[in-house]
């Protein structure tokens, strides 16, 4: 056998040019380019109702570029695309997305929607660590293909270059960006003729609204529903600032039901939740609402009337409520309510408990149930995309940053709260076919579950929109999917909602 000999110099020549291109791949697989679309396609299933969903799942980057073809940004997408479904028509796809600004998608990813969900205890409370991934037997996989997007700077998705990120970070911004990776994926995809829907949390409430008129306007893309968790609509709603009242009122029966859960109350609210809610509504928008109109003209004896009234809906003192001048903003209530026990409410949910190092301070140090959360998503999330999807990044995925301080408002928003409203309105006048699910919890003190119901009452004066407006309240928070009985029952009314939606004629 001859043997073919080469020179040493030779040699060591190639054997470095091997080492360094194994190296080069070894980066590139590990870390990819982020001006160059990365997609990574496996195959699995989960059973949902007792039967089994085949699914491909897409994780990666889709690179959005300009007029020009330059890259702008990179956006960073989970899709599942059932493979096992009944043939004929399309089958719907719904894009999911969460809030912050400045939020990953993995909340509803890993909460409600998904395959696989983030490993709490039934009640939604923490289990010790680890948190691996658990299959999610109510995924809306069985009803819907989804895809999660990460807005520009969470999760993977970049500018490009990073540094001109701030091009993105803005109510119009944001907007135009997400329409666009929409736009590209429904085309690259051929979705076309698939029925589409929206689903967004908090501030991904705000940007569906937008993302509906918009999609319409710009891309002649007519969407069959929309779904809003949490919703915020209209930021005046959950503002004290001096000189706007909305907020005192419209958290009040949060503050009702949050005293209710912690056996605040006096007896006669105590022993029934659905009336002390009802009293607590009829009370903000009626006697509460005229006093903080009448300000310095109350008299005293209203002003003891109105405070005493506000304290057994509370569970507060009548001192501290005649002390905050009748207006009891939500991060007193977080510390108030509870401070005989040196204990603290959650703002996401105000079920959690948490424990300050002192009971003096007017705010509380934490949420205590955003920690419940944060490590089980964190964790899951991370392990699930790695082991289970086969994406492979040593970027940060960032779960949640704080983007909201330096967001921009742009000009129709300048000096003036951010109120999109009027997009979902003209987006559903345009569209008579457009249907909006609304998913409140009764103990999110984040995003209160009257505000959003008086947010609807004005967006057509007509009544003719809200008769494709279904609002339901759920017993628990911001997240109200973290409580399983809940998941249960939002799964079925997520279910019939896009039936509902996609059986018009």
């Amino acid at each position: 056998m001859r043997f073919l000999t080469i020179p040493a110099w030779l040699a060591a020549l190639l054997l470095t040019a091997i080492i360094t291109a194994t190296a080069a791949d070894a980066e590139k697989k590990e870390e990819p380019k982020r001006d160059a679309d990365d997609l990574v396609v496996t195959t699995n299933s989960v059973t949902i109702a007792g039967q089994k969903i085949e699914y491909l799942s897409t994780a990666g980057t889709i690179t959005l570029k300009d007029a020009e073809e330059k890259p702008r940004a990179s956006f960073f997408f989970i899709a599942y695309t059932r493979t096992n479904g009944p043939s004929g028509k399309p089958r719907p796809l719904t894009f999911s997305f969460n809030g912050g600004p400045g939020s990953s998608s993995v909340w509803l990813h890993m909460g409600v929607l998904g395959p696989r969900r983030a490993p709490l205890k039934e009640d939604g409370s923490l289990p010790p660590p680890p948190y691996p991934p658990v299959e999610n037997p109510f995924s809306l996989l069985d009803e819907t293909d989804l895809v999660f997007i990460d807005p520009v700077s969470t999760g993977f998705s970049r500018a490009i270059p990073v540094k001109e990120a701030n091009k993105f970070h803005g109510v119009s911004e944001d907007v135009e960006s997400v329409a666009d990776f929409i736009r590209l994926y429904v085309t690259r995809y051929q979705r076309w003729a698939s029925p589409k829907f929206l689903i967004g949390e908090s501030y991904g409430t705000t940007r569906a609204a937008g993302l509906a008129n918009h999609l319409q306007d710009r891309h002649g893309m007519y969407l069959n529903g929309v779904m809003l968790v949490s919703t915020v609509l209209d930021f005046k709603t959950l503002s004290f600032e001096e000189g706007n009242e909305s907020g005192f009122i419209l958290f009040l029966p949060t503050y009702t039901a949050t005293a209710w859960y912690h056996k605040q109350l006096p007896e006669n609210y105590q022993a029934d939740l659905p009336a002390a809610l009802r009293a607590a509504e009829e009370f903000a928008l009626g006697p509460y609402t005229q006093a903080l109109m009448k300000g310095g003209a109350l008299t005293p004896a209203e002003r003891e009337d109105i405070a005493a009234r506000l304290a057994a809906l509370t569970g507060l003192s009548k001192e501290f409520v005649l002390n905050s001048n009748l207006r009891i903003r939500a991060q007193h209530f977080f510390k108030e309510l509870l401070r005989d026990q040196r204990k603290t409410v959650g703002r996401f949910d105000s079920r959690y408990i948490g424990q300050d190092e002192t009971a003096s301070g007017a705010t509380a140090e934490y949420d205590p149930s955003y920690v419940a959360v944060q490590g089980p998503f964190t964790g899951a999330f991370n392990h699930y995309l790695r082991a289970e999807l086969n994406y492979k990044s040593d970027l940060v995925y960032e779960i949640l940053n704080g983007l909201y301080g330096s967001w921009n408002l742009g000009d129709r928003f300048k000096g003036r709260f951010v109120n999109v409203t009027a997009d979902l309105r003209q987006a559903m006048r345009k569209n008579p076919y457009l249907h909006v699910y609304v998913a409140n919890g009764i103990y999110d003190l984040a995003t209160p579950y009257l505000a959003a119901k008086q947010t609807f009452k004005e967006i057509d004066f007509t009544g003719e929109l809200q008769k494709r407006v279904t609002i339901i309240d759920y017993p628990a928070g911001h997240m109200m999917y973290v409580h399983q009985p809940t998941l249960e029952k939002m799964k079925k009314d997520l279910a019939a909602f896009l039936q509902q939606s996609l059986n018009q004629k």
